[in-house]
């Protein structure tokens, strides 16, 4: 059977039971249209009523430029060692058991920085979508992320379409063709192997050409 939008819309509605918050994760390898499918997850589901379901991606939890310096990291930066994994996790079971409001960091994609105290998860929210490359993985930090979502949907596109997103992106937002070429063979290619040998873990996998679109 042929997989729709409007069966994510149906099978995200059903994840909070029982006027308990749920959080779904949306994962997969760099530009494979993780963001895309979130935002518009979240934006079809919202509608123009209460908004009931929040959007808190992984990037806010990239190290800063200044700490990945110290590390020896900035060259990998986008890599899992380049994150706070634990913090990642800590705040979806914030995000999953506190009544108040959460407070998440986000991503200026201009500055390429993480800014802290940028998402506000209300009250309100019975649903957040949060969505990253290693959700999936198993190692180290990462492996409490997984304890803390009710679902993990893969993204999957065709590999040319998803390098072309991707060299597009890093234009978009300012490299040279070349450096874009360049960066996007040296970092994101490793990291997109790496997150793909995580694709049997999850629940759903989401075939992106075909669902969002339009």
């Amino acid at each position: 059977m042929t997989l729709t939008f409007t069966d994510l819309l149906a099978r995200a509605r059903s994840l909070p039971r029982a006027g308990r918050r749920a959080v779904l994760g949306v994962a997969g390898s760099p530009g494979a249209g993780k963001t895309t499918l979130a935002e518009r997850l979240v934006r079809e589901l919202n509608g123009g009523g209460d908004r009931w379901v929040a959007h808190v991606p992984m990037d806010g939890f990239h190290l800063a430029d200044v700490e990945l310096e110290r590390l020896g990291l900035r060259d990998r930066k986008g890599a899992p060692d380049t994150f706070d994994a634990a913090g990642y996790a800590a705040l979806l079971g914030r995000v999953r058991e506190e009544t108040g409001t959460v407070y998440a960091p986000g991503f200026e994609r201009v500055l390429e920085q993480p800014i802290a105290g940028a998402i506000a998860v209300e009250p309100t929210a019975r649903l957040v979508v949060t969505e990253g490359n290693y959700l999936l993985l198993d190692t180290e930090a990462w492996a409490r992320v997984r304890s803390q979502l009710d679902e993990v949907w893969f993204c999957e596109l065709d590999e040319d379409e998803r390098l072309r997103r991707l060299i597009a992106r890093h234009e978009e937002f300012g490299k040279p063709h070349e450096q874009a070429v360049a960066w996007v063979m040296r970092s994101d290619q490793p990291n997109a192997a790496l997150v793909a040998t995580t694709r049997g873990r999850a629940d759903l996998v989401v075939p992106v050409s075909a669902l969002c679109e339009g």
